[in-house]
């Protein structure tokens, strides 16, 4: 951020080096300078900061030496006050991302996507995650349950508590203990509204079903908001530092870790779940019910508690989509499950609801979906264009995607 300033105005910069100094107290930056018609030449700067480590203020800056020699004070105190402490400096910064002087280069188009396609990966973990919440109960019973919007917030909530619990530890730590949280949490919801709403209802009609999650729905959301407030719970940002992937003239391609992170975490959990539906002996007691719920039971599948183990899966894996949403975007609020339960419903129908591999694919539609909208077309009818997918889907083919291994639901 210092360079433009050190430099000759209108000077073209490129950075090609950077090194930490060994006492962590300070950087040197080597690059290439140049005016407007001249030849590049090299060139370098050392900041040295008050304390090792990143420095959290311009004031942390207390020297910089250059190849031509050393700031002065009074030269030192004016680049601080009427430069780096402005936001001009950082749109001036030639390399504002770690990593950015290495980088490949690639045509505008080509970086432009990929970045959106990057914000699209923790969109697409939310809604998969908990589109796999609706096919295995629905699957498992035929009916949808509209509170798992609110069964993610709860575990978003909890997340919230763990991030404060731990907030002194390293960053391995406290994801440990809010996602441990956001589980327990949503999954201890989950089984108790089963046995209080689901399974009095289980012989109900699909529609005496549905009106009682509604209310349910409405009930957990005032609950929330008595326990919780109204206000939007927020988190201090974990792992976000973003680094440089790809650049296009003078536009990065970024990421943060916790991105990717949350991606490789979503597959895992994605993964995890479809092998316990195959091969655990839970996922084939789910699927003979799921085919044949009088035939399971006469070989002794005992129907309280396959509907306590689904319910409990099931809130578990809200409370994980609950978890992804809190830790990357930094905040939970109940007034966001609705249209978060509702998006994750549409995926789940998207890919063929009651089939779990086809609520993971719908997630990942439903994400890539608003992501690209957001990239490309008015914001402002994102959400209409993702319902009006729906009524598409509903029309074009009702059984969604992977209709083959959806399950039709009982009356």
């Amino acid at each position: 951020m210092a360079l433009p300033a050190i430099e000759d105005a209108d000077a073209k910069i490129e950075i090609i080096g950077q090194s930490a100094f060994i006492d962590g107290r300070g950087l040197r930056v080597d690059y290439l300078a140049a005016a407007p018609g001249e030849a590049m030449a090299p060139h370098f700067a050392e900041c040295r900061f008050i304390a090792p480590g990143r420095p959290r203020k311009s004031q942390d800056l207390i020297s910089i030496v250059t190849d031509r020699g050393k700031l002065g004070d009074y030269q030192l105190a004016t680049l601080i006050r009427f430069w780096l402490a402005t936001s001009e400096a950082r749109a001036a910064d030639p390399s504002p991302l770690v990593g950015a002087e290495t980088v490949w280069s690639a045509p505008k188009p080509v970086a432009y996507a990929l970045q959106q396609t990057i914000n699209g990966l923790p969109l697409a973990a939310i809604y998969a995650l908990l589109a796999a919440a609706y096919s295995l109960v629905y699957g498992l019973i035929g009916r949808i349950n509209l509170a798992f919007g609110e069964f993610a917030a709860t575990g978003g909530y909890a997340a919230t508590f763990g991030v404060l619990l731990a907030a002194s530890y390293a960053p391995a730590a406290i994801l440990a203990l809010a996602l441990l949280l956001a589980v327990s949490t949503a999954s201890a919801f989950g089984v108790a509204s089963g046995r209080a709403v689901f399974a009095p209802l289980h012989r109900a009609s699909g529609q005496q079903a549905l009106v009682a999650t509604v209310g349910l729905s409405l009930f957990l959301q005032e609950f929330l908001r008595i326990t919780q407030g109204g206000r939007l719970h927020w988190v201090n940002p974990i792992l976000n530092d973003p680094f440089a992937i790809l650049r296009a003239g003078d536009f990065f391609v970024a990421a943060t870790p916790i991105a990717f992170l949350i991606g490789a975490f979503a597959l895992v959990a994605a993964g995890a779940l479809l092998a316990i539906m195959k091969w655990s002996r839970f996922g084939r007691q789910w699927r003979a019910y799921a085919d044949d719920p009088v035939a399971a039971e006469m070989f002794g599948v005992s129907p309280r508690a396959i509907f306590a183990r689904t319910f409990a899966l099931a809130s578990a894996f809200a409370g994980l989509s609950g978890f992804v949403m809190t830790i990357y975007y930094g905040g939970v609020g109940y007034g966001a499950s609705t249209t978060l339960g509702l998006k994750a419903l549409i995926a789940a129908i998207l890919g063929g609801i009651g089939s779990i591999p086809g609520a993971f694919l719908g997630g990942l539609i439903i994400g890539g979906f608003e992501a690209a909208w957001s990239a490309y077309l008015p914001i402002d009818y994102r959400d209409v264009a993702v319902f009006s997918l729906l009524a598409i889907i509903l029309v074009l083919r009702p059984g969604g995607i992977m209709s083959i291994g959806a399950i039709a639901p009982r009356r």
